[in-house]
């Protein structure tokens, strides 16, 4: 099931304005959010338009929850954060995913909430493919 309206489901420039694919994992795809305030910040977003937990079977549930840990393994050995926050949003995007938001101790938020999108860091196209380069080699 997709949406025609949903970044997530058709990517292009609806995913360009906020993120860059970076790989597909066993039931999600893996996607590098552009504002880069905390470095590495990813989202992972299941395959399909479903907008809650619930709906899937729990095969796929554990299967996209295996998608998360991998790629928060990734973001560890990739930018050594201090901790890694899971959110988990979609009220108005009505897609499963769940945002990796590395937080670093002494640097921007760290000991609060993370700020959905700071618009504060964007980087160029080679810093994201470096970044991204980074990121898959770690998967």
């Amino acid at each position: 099931m997709k949406d025609n309206n949903c970044g997530y489901c058709v990517g292009g420039e609806p995913l360009a304005k906020f993120g860059i694919k970076i790989c597909d994992l066993d039931v999600s795809q893996l996607i590098l959010f552009k504002e880069q305030s905390h470095p590495g910040r990813c989202i992972v977003a299941y395959k399909d338009h479903v907008s809650e937990i619930v709906d899937i079977s729990d095969a796929d549930r554990n299967a996209f929850f295996a998608d998360v840990n991998r790629a928060a393994k990734a973001i560890h050995k990739a930018f050594n954060p201090d901790k890694v926050n899971y959110g988990a949003y979609g009220d108005t995007g009505c897609h499963l995913h769940m945002h990796l938001v590395p937080k670093y101790k002494d640097e921007f938020e760290w000991g609060g909430v993370f700020e959905m999108n700071p618009q504060k860091k964007f980087l160029s196209d080679e810093e994201y493919n470096e970044m991204i380069e980074k990121i898959k080699a770690c998967l």
